[in-house]
């Protein structure tokens, strides 16, 4: 029974791109990902989330076996918001995916935990699926409270949504991204357990084991099949390396999985 849940949660690697690129460096990039051999749709679902300006540009451009995500959205329908970018807007752009609840936007621009709740919520509601982003600071992990702080984030979703079809489940712990200090993969596999027993308890037994959980910060090249092997491991988000040719060594990775 294990296995076949196990089996039945198809490896995701998001690749966001974060606020870099220039047009010719987007189109450089897309190219190398059209030209890569990489396994196909039924063994790794692949999403890349470049910045606002360059979702039409590469939604264009890239592989249809590919999918491209925002980076945010707004929380509600749009309006007198400035500089926000709503649902109803990408979906009218064909953006199937979108982040939410990114770590640099929750301790940079101060978003609440109830507040990505509600974007996730809405976002759900608009027909896009979401790659929905938990994780704990350093301070947090000192302390021993990292499985009481993702819980807590991923409470704060599961209070505004009715169904987890749509939802990807990111863990990336704050003090690994982008510091290349990467979680091991005990550390990662204990968190991402502890995240599908916590959905097993608090929203049911399928939730738990449908939903695909994967894992981000300083994920490369070099420590994505290691990481891969771990058995609640689903995939990946990854920032810097989503732009370097290592990109396809990590969608690769996706194999360790089917020969489990």
């Amino acid at each position: 029974m294990i296995v076949k849940e196990k089996m039945g949660r198809k490896f995701f690697v998001g690749g966001n791109w974060k606020c870099n690129g220039t047009t010719a460096e987007v189109k450089k990039i897309v190219t190398a990902l059209n030209e890569a051999e990489v396994p196909s749709e039924d063994i790794v679902e692949v999403v890349v989330s470049p910045p606002f300006v360059f979702l039409t540009l590469v939604k264009s451009l890239l592989r249809s076996d590919f999918h491209v995500a925002a980076q945010n959205c707004w929380v509600r329908r749009g309006g007198a918001f400035t500089g926000e970018v709503s649902a109803e807007m990408l979906v009218n752009l064909g953006i199937p995916w979108v982040i939410i609840g990114h770590s640099e936007r929750r301790l940079i621009l101060n978003e609440s935990s109830g507040f990505v709740g509600d974007k996730v919520a809405y976002a759900l509601s608009q027909g896009l699926k979401v790659i929905a982003c938990v994780g704990e600071t350093l301070e947090q992990r000192e302390s021993g409270s990292t499985v009481a702080v993702v819980s807590a984030q991923t409470k704060a979703i599961a209070d505004k949504v009715s169904s987890w079809e749509n939802i990807v489940l990111a863990y990336e712990p704050v003090w690994a991204i982008g510091t290349g200090k990467v979680a091991s993969p005990a550390q990662a596999q204990e968190v991402h357990f502890e995240l599908r027993k916590w959905l097993h308890d608090n929203v049911g037994a399928e939730v738990a084991a449908s939903t695909r959980i994967i894992y981000g910060g300083s994920v490369n090249g070099a420590n994505c099949k290691e990481l891969a092997t771990q058995p609640d491991v689903d995939g990946f988000l990854v920032g810097g390396a989503s732009l370097k040719p290592e990109f396809i060594d990590i969608i690769k990775s996706a194999t360790v999985k089917k020969n489990d």
